[in-house]
């Protein structure tokens, strides 16, 4: 059963398409199995007769274990060619029979190397296929006693069964291609290891795969080995015989991985166990409006050059703000949060208003402690200061804690509004979205207003959808004919 990878450990074997004395050829599809995540083809990387399926349809099998056995033998005299005959007088060691594709003949005292099922791991290479009658015959006859003659200068001492892994294959390679005529002194190294799509993606790319290094289990080569043997020389065959041994030490410095991974920690770390918590323990409820906001944005302009916020920071998120605050006061009942402990609701008459700030650290969300007693201009200064700490990274802990009501202004990226997560603790918040001109009926006409949409999430556990709703509603009636801020305070 091979590795389909993504930690993927078992697979179903759902239909076989050969039994038993069917003849198969090198990459016919033999079944068909089933991941947890797709259904998947495996080819057969042998010619001969299939002599066993080791499992039955339905059964679940690990990866690595051998699922049919194949008698190599047999396809010589089916015309089935010499690469066939290659494959039998190969070696492999004795310890990983178990795990191998094997031949089905109890009596041949040696097998073929090794090798899960869709590998397409074959002995001789497709180029020396095509070999006379003659000398497969030959070959057949004198393996035994040149397997025992000394090694060739450029063949490894030891014989394949001493050899582990991929050593084992090379030797058997070199041995099978001294048999077959061709060992003066030229080893044809063994077909490569790789699944059916590495090879796809190695022929669409016009790499041979005999160049390129392999890094996988088991010397397999993957998709990354066959894209960083491109990178480097795209159009060159000859650097593989140089580079092969350095191949990986790109991945390995990260120049050119296709993953980074990042240590999850800090404030990142706290962010995410926060919003997990509170998105899988406060049922969210999300509303929007859509508001005429070009009355608040003349009052910014002209706020801009009132004395009494000279050198303090005036834009639209300032009255934004007042505007919530006004509507909180409004609708007190959202002002609350959830005791779980005791079971109790428990409702602020304070608001501690938190603003959600992008920080090279990550996101936070500190908040102006008692935003609701202070006048505009102490509001702008509290907004002021806390953006530039937080901008500066030297945000407290105590900052970011006992808030009762959040904003997060998504406007300035460009969004329109969004469905924002609570911050934990808290029961209301207001996404901001974008501020832009839009066509609008404006007194029973269309003309081009300065329109944002908001969008306010709550803890249903504590605010409904009446309470919600007139607390959305009054915000964008503040925004939308900001003398309410004076009518309504």
């Amino acid at each position: 059963m091979p590795d389909v990878g993504e930690g993927l450990t078992e697979a179903e074997i759902l239909k076989w398409y050969v039994q038993p004395g069917d003849t198969v050829t090198d990459g016919q599809v033999v079944c068909e199995v089933e991941t947890a995540k797709a259904a998947v083809e495996l080819p057969i990387p042998y010619d001969g007769v299939v002599a066993e399926l080791r499992f039955p349809e339905g059964t679940t099998v690990d990866v690595g274990v051998s699922i049919i056995a194949v008698d190599t033998g047999a396809s010589a005299g089916t015309g089935a060619g010499a690469g066939a005959g290659a494959g039998e007088a190969a070696e492999e060691p004795a310890a990983e029979v178990a795990e191998a594709v094997e031949g089905a003949s109890e009596a041949a005292p040696k097998g073929r190397q090794p090798v899960l099922v869709g590998y397409g791991v074959s002995e001789a290479s497709t180029k020396r296929r095509p070999r006379k009658a003659a000398q497969t015959a030959q070959t057949t006859q004198t393996a035994p006693a040149q397997a025992q003659a000394p090694a060739a200068p450029v063949r490894p001492p030891l014989p394949p069964a001493q050899l582990p892994g991929q050593a084992a294959a090379q030797a058997s390679a070199a041995l099978q291609s001294e048999l077959n005529g061709h060992g003066t002194g030229t080893v044809t190294a063994a077909r490569p290891l790789a699944k059916p799509p590495v090879r796809k993606l190695a022929k669409d790319l016009g790499v041979d795969l005999a160049s390129v290094t392999a890094t996988g289990r088991d010397g397999v080569i993957t998709r990354e080995d066959v894209h960083a043997a491109v990178a480097p020389a795209p159009a060159g065959p000859v650097a593989p015989t140089v580079a092969a041994p350095v191949a990986p030490e790109p991945l390995a410095a990260g120049t050119t991985a296709r993953e980074t991974r990042i240590p999850v920690k800090g404030v990142r770390k706290a962010t995410a166990a926060a919003m997990v918590g509170s998105a899988f323990t406060a049922p969210h409820v999300t509303e929007f409006v859509t508001v005429d906001v070009t009355r608040t944005m003349k009052l910014v302009e002209e706020l801009k050059s009132d004395r009494d916020l000279a050198g303090l920071r005036v834009n639209p998120l300032l009255l934004i703000a007042r505007a919530f605050l006004v509507a909180i006061r409004r609708n007190p009942g959202a002002n609350a949060s959830w005791d779980e402990e005791r079971q109790e609701i428990v409702q602020k008459h304070y608001v501690n208003l938190g603003i959600a700030a992008a920080t090279p650290r990550g996101l936070i969300v500190p908040n102006v402690k008692d935003a609701h007693a202070m006048t505009l201009p102490e509001l702008a200064g509290a907004l002021g200061e806390l953006v530039a700490t937080a901008r500066e990274g030297k945000t407290t802990p105590a900052a970011m804690q006992g808030g009762t009501a959040t904003i997060t202004n998504v406007g300035v990226f460009g969004v329109d509004t969004g469905t924002p997560i609570l911050n934990p603790g808290e029961s209301v918040i207001l996404a901001v979205g974008s501020i832009k001109p839009r066509p609008w009926v404006h007194k029973g006409k269309v003309k081009p207003r300065q329109v944002t949409t908001l969008g306010l999430s709550f803890d249903h556990r504590l605010v409904d959808g009446e309470l919600g709703s007139r607390l959305l509603a009054d915000t964008a009636a503040v925004l939308e004919n900001p003398r309410k801020l004076i009518t309504w305070t």
